[in-house]
């Protein structure tokens, strides 16, 4: 792999981390209504979803997936479900004081400072990541275009593994610090409410998207 070819993956990555996803969207969310330090829990199991569907593409999972419809399809419902609950989950959100506090994050210090409700936060963030099997089949697709079959294919795809993993973290706090910005506009319970609302709605309607897409 050239450095031609990484730049291009590069320009590539950027663009395609930058696009409003179920990530983006469920991060933004977080340091919207818990603040900056519970969304990087988030950011963590997002990573770590993405990282071992990468790693499981590069070993064949994408093309397996490719060959067995019925597999990819039981994938694609469950993601859906799980995307709708989330939707309806953040929808639902009671809206407390300590959401539209000033002080957001030293407020809810207690809540995210214990070992449960980080392992919770991670987890929402991996099984959002983790609920698009379509992310196999891009990855099967998208990164051998960048890989050199005349050189060893390990260490390219730890660099191509290593770079997207930088650029997407990058967009995750860009999210994270704009929904940090809009937290001041939201004080007032109403307008958090409708906050809350319109992100649960979007996240049914990226199931409702997943649900009737193909391959």
């Amino acid at each position: 792999m050239g450095m031609s070819s990484w730049w291009l993956f590069v320009t590539a990555t950027f663009l395609i981390s930058a696009a409003p996803g179920p990530n983006m969207l469920l991060i933004m969310n977080q340091s919207v209504r818990f603040g900056l330090r519970t969304s990087i829990y988030s950011m963590a199991g997002c990573m770590t979803a993405l990282m071992i569907m990468f790693t499981l593409s590069a070993l064949g999972l994408g093309i397996v997936l490719q060959n067995a419809p019925t597999v990819f399809n039981v994938l694609r419902w469950l993601g859906a479900l799980y995307l709708a609950y989330l939707g309806y989950k953040v929808w639902t959100a009671p809206v407390k004081k300590a959401d539209i506090d000033s002080n957001l994050d030293a407020n809810i210090a207690d809540q995210t400072g214990t070992q449960v409700e980080q392992w919770k936060h991670f987890k929402t963030g991996f099984f959002t990541a983790g609920s698009n099997p379509k992310a196999l089949l891009f990855a099967a697709a998208f990164l051998p275009q960048f890989i050199s079959a005349d050189l060893p294919q390990g260490p390219q795809l730890a660099i191509l593994l290593a770079t997207f993993s930088v650029l997407e973290i990058l967009w995750y706090f860009i999210y994270a610090l704009g929904g940090l910005g809009m937290a001041k506009q939201l004080r007032k319970p109403n307008v958090l409410r409708w906050f809350n609302r319109v992100t649960g709605g979007a996240f049914i309607g990226f199931a409702g998207l997943m649900a009737v897409m193909e391959k």
